[in-house]
C-alpha cells in the first residue's frame, strides 16, 4: 500500500500549501494569453499571484519552523516549495519583457509556446494533487511522463523558432528581443519540469 497513507495531520497541510502554491502558477500560465492579446494591460495577474505564492511559501517556510516531526523530508517539502515559486516569477518575467518590446514585435505570436506551458502547469497541478491525494506512485509516475513529453516538445518547437528566426530578413534588436523571450518561456518550462522531478522524488521515496 502507498505509505503516503501514514503521513501526519502536518503533512496534509505542507501538501494543501504546495497545492495551492501549484495552481498560482498556473494561474499565471493562463493570465498570458490575455497579455499577449492586449499588450497594454496591466499586470497586476501576475503580481498578484507571485505575491500570493511568496506568501504560501512563507506559511511553508513557517509551518517547518513550527513542526519538529514531518512525514515527509523537511528538505523536499522545501525543494518542491521553492521549485514552483519559480513558476510564477519566471512567468511574470516574460510579461514584463513583452509588454516593454510589444511595440516591436507586430505579427510575431506565442500561441504554440503557450499553449504548451499550460499544460506544463496544469501537469504540475496534476501531480502534487496526486501526492496529496495518495492515489499511489504510478499516477505519480504517469503525470511526470507526460510533463517529461510536454518540456521535450516545448524544447523542440524552441529550437524550430530559432532556426526561422535566424533564417530570415529580421532586424538584430528584434531578433535579440525574441531569443530572449523565448529562452524565458523554455525556462518556465523548465522550472515546471523540475517540479514534476521532486514530486516523483517524494513519490518514490514513500512508495
Amino acid at each position: 500500500m502507498f505509505s503516503l497513507e501514514k503521513f501526519l495531520t502536518q503533512d496534509d497541510q505542507f501538501l494543501r500549501l504546495l497545492e495551492a502554491s501549484a495552481e498560482e502558477g498556473l494561474a499565471s500560465a493562463q493570465a498570458l494569453t490575455r497579455i499577449l492579446t492586449d499588450p497594454a494591460a496591466p499586470l497586476d495577474a501576475f503580481a498578484i499571484s507571485r505575491r500570493k505564492d511568496k506568501e504560501i511559501t512563507a506559511q511553508i517556510t513557517g509551518l517547518l519552523c513550527a513542526t519538529p516531526v514531518t512525514g515527509l523530508e523537511r528538505e523536499d517539502i522545501e525543494e518542491l516549495s521553492n521549485a514552483l515559486y519559480k513558476i510564477p516569477k519566471a512567468i511574470e518575467k516574460f510579461a514584463e519583457r513583452y509588454q516593454r518590446t510589444a511595440a516591436k514585435l507586430h505579427g510575431v505570436r506565442f500561441d504554440q509556446q503557450v499553449a504548451l506551458l499550460e499544460q506544463a502547469a496544469l501537469a504540475v497541478v496534476r501531480l502534487v494533487k496526486a501526492l496529496r491525494s495518495r492515489t499511489g506512485l504510478e499516477e505519480i509516475k504517469s503525470q511526470n511522463t507526460a510533463l517529461q513529453q510536454i518540456e521535450g516538445d516545448a524544447d523542440k518547437l524552441m529550437l524550430d523558432l530559432l532556426d526561422a528566426l535566424y533564417n530570415q530578413e529580421t532586424s538584430p534588436v528584434k531578433v535579440v528581443i525574441l531569443k530572449d523571450l523565448y529562452e524565458i518561456l523554455e525556462k518556465v518550462v523548465d522550472r515546471c519540469r523540475d517540479a514534476g522531478n521532486v514530486v516523483t522524488k517524494i513519490g518514490i521515496k514513500h512508495s
